[in-house]
């Protein structure tokens, strides 16, 4: 790359920025692609991200909030035990930090429903008791995340959510 000029670097960025163009559309096959993950659960992680998304419209969240609810799990099937990171990585440049940290940590927020019955700490959260969006967090597993796993609950398909991530994802 040091023998590359001006007009070669000008040429690679606006392949570039062409290509960035298409990330809402890559993203949306992502998310489709959790219709075939991880099994065990009695709705699959693309049904567990719509209802999430859907439980936070209804619940009157902002643009990038449904969409960060959307795309939480995003990262699940490349990155099982860092997943939050992975989706916090890609809603980074289009959402507010707030969302990004919910990204971020909402696996260890959701342990409070679950990690007392494999002897792990629950409480594990409370680590960042003092932080701006702890109490966010807390909203998000809570009233969204931990309640999407119901193979009745009547969510939104992701052609609803399509023009959202759109929207939010153009840069």
């Amino acid at each position: 790359m040091k023998d590359v000029d001006l007009e070669d670097y000008q040429f690679l960025d606006g392949c570039e920025r062409e290509f960035a163009t298409g990330t809402a559309d890559r993203v949306l096959v992502a998310l489709a692609d959790l219709e075939n993950s991880m099994s065990g659960y009695q709705v699959s992680r693309l049904e567990h991200s719509l209802q999430t998304a859907t439980l936070a419209e209804r619940d009157g969240a902002d643009e990038q909030m449904v969409v960060t609810a959307l795309l939480h799990d995003i990262g699940d099937g490349l990155a099982p035990w860092n997943h939050g990171a992975l989706a916090a990585a890609v809603l980074q440049p289009y959402v507010r930090e707030e969302c990004v940290w919910i990204a971020t940590h909402h696996g260890l927020f959701q342990k409070y429903y679950y990690a007392h019955h494999l002897g792990d700490d629950r409480n594990e959260r409370n680590q960042y008791r003092d932080h701006p969006h702890y109490q966010a967090c807390m909203h998000f597993c809570e009233d969204w995340n931990q309640a999407a796993f119901d193979p009745a609950y009547d969510s939104h398909p992701l052609e609803h959510f399509a023009p959202l991530v759109r929207k939010v994802l153009h840069r």
